[in-house]
């Protein structure tokens, strides 16, 4: 587990692929508390379990409640990055209603409000694109189930790797990644931002040249 940053009140860490990030027995904050020697680690936000990336983790109840209240009042902000399949406009904002089939352990887009149903908005800026395929940043206003992976293959546009709501018959992770964190520290309350791009390997290889890796090569 590759440790980003860690005080007496947070730990950020880069996610595995295929780590829950809830606590289970061998979920994230099971395998953070057993790599620094610590009784509380608490999950305030969520990964997919195939996603990968930057996660922030309490290390106290209080932290804990003051972050996830961050998250509640919008403070918190979140940016992913993603590859998908095909050539979707430069930049636009999804609207959708999204319903969770527990049974299938699916998440698809309702056609109208219901129980169980909830509104589902992201916001998008094409980055670059390669091959047939686009790099793109992407910031959540809501946090659902499965989200990105389903707004955007519901339109055409599914993310390269995405076994569940894909093309299928890809042999890498999906493309998508926590890049950016930030927040106000929930003991000091400076200024908190992280920031991380993904191995440049699998989807991701063909943007090794865009002004985005190259940047942050040259870093």
């Amino acid at each position: 587990m590759q440790i980003v940053y860690c005080d007496n009140r947070i730990v950020v860490v880069i996610k595995p692929v295929g780590i829950i990030s809830t606590e289970v027995r061998g979920g994230l904050p099971f395998l953070v508390r057993r790599q620094l020697g610590c009784e509380c680690i608490r999950t305030v936000h969520r990964l997919d379990a195939q996603v990968s990336g930057l996660m922030v983790l309490a290390r106290s109840a209080e932290a804990a409640s003051i972050l996830s209240r961050q998250i509640r009042e919008q403070t918190f902000h979140k940016e992913y990055l993603a590859v998908v399949h095909g050539e979707p406009p430069e930049r636009g904002t999804l609207r959708d209603l999204l319903g969770r089939d527990k049974e299938r352990r699916i998440t698809y887009v309702a056609q109208e409000a219901g129980q169980g149903i909830q509104e589902a908005i992201l916001h998008y800026d094409v980055l670059d694109r390669c091959k047939g395929n686009s790099l793109v940043s992407i910031v959540l206003e809501t946090g659902r189930t499965h989200q990105i992976r389903v707004q955007f293959a519901s339109r055409g546009f599914p993310l390269a790797g995405d076994r569940k709501y894909g093309l299928g018959g890809e042999d890498f992770p999906i493309a998508l990644w926590s890049r950016r964190l930030s927040f106000q520290h929930p003991e000091t309350g400076e200024h908190m931002d992280f920031s991380l791009l993904p191995p440049c390997k699998g989807a991701w290889l063909p943007f090794a040249g865009s002004d985005l890796f190259s940047a942050a090569n040259q870093n």
